[in-house]
């Protein structure tokens, strides 16, 4: 949060803080210092067991402007146009969803964008490519119209997200709600875009853990089971990737 305030030189932004349930003294006590020292910044309270979609929902139904951002707490800015660059992007009509490029702290790809179908559901593109890799076809490099982009890091119009009904709550709680979101706005109508221009890094499942318990494990399942039926055939056959490369790997290897 202190990284995207003071890596951010787009001027114009609020920054809402969705606190889900925090009971340690040291993060009550930071939280109250972020929201009292810099105006841009306001704390919002879900008390309320982790359901990622629908503290997403809560706020964006808080927020004011006309573009919504939803960052996860463990993205750091690397330049400061990024938020620039995914506005500019994400107010063209055409557009719905905006994806960064995303890296982990080891400056290999986290994020360069999704394909469907990778792991039965959606992976990423390019994972694990070194920083200054081009890619496939240079697609490393280029601004380009993908199914879909993680919301770890992702832009769209607040009437976009709204007419789409937002993220599912009720059905995808923790994962694959993002994918389910993009798919949404481009079966409304609208192109999602990933661009390389907008550099962060991703500290992944820091806060909430990996799916490594019985239960979640279960939950993962069962969400994953769900965009199955709700998707269908179009988790095979992604329209933005090639049908002879793999889906059982992110590095656009020959099936």
């Amino acid at each position: 949060m202190e990284a995207i305030l003071a890596r951010t030189c787009y001027p114009n932004f609020e920054l809402l803080i969705l606190d889900n349930q925090s009971r340690c003294e040291g993060t009550l006590r930071f939280l109250n210092e972020m929201k009292a020292t810099d105006s841009r910044v306001s704390v919002h309270r879900w008390d309320h067991p982790f359901n990622y979609s629908a503290i997403n929902n809560f706020g964006v139904s808080l927020a004011k402007g006309e573009i919504i951002g939803l960052i996860n707490n463990d993205i750091e800015p690397i330049s400061d146009e990024w938020l620039t660059e995914m506005v500019g992007q994400v107010r063209r009509p055409e557009i719905g969803c905006v994806g960064a490029k995303l890296y982990y702290p080891n400056d290999t790809i986290q994020h360069g964008g999704v394909i469907l179908g990778i792991g039965g559901v959606a992976g990423h593109s390019h994972k694990y490519f070194s920083r200054h890799e081009y890619g496939y076809f240079s697609r490393l490099h280029l601004v380009q119209n993908l199914s879909a982009v993680t919301a770890a890091c992702l832009l769209i119009r607040k009437l976009v997200f709204e007419e789409v009904a937002g993220l599912d709550a009720e059905n995808l709680a923790v994962a694959f709600n993002d994918v389910d979101l993009c798919l949404k706005v481009r079966e409304a109508g609208y192109r999602n875009l990933w661009t390389p221009y907008a550099e962060l890094y991703h500290h992944e499942s820091v806060s909430r853990g990996a799916d490594n318990t019985f239960s979640k494990r279960q939950r993962a399942q069962r969400e994953a089971e769900y965009m199955r039926t709700r998707w269908g055939d179009l988790l095979d056959t992604d329209p933005a990737y090639n049908p002879n490369l793999t889906l059982a790997h992110e590095d656009f290897s020959l099936a």
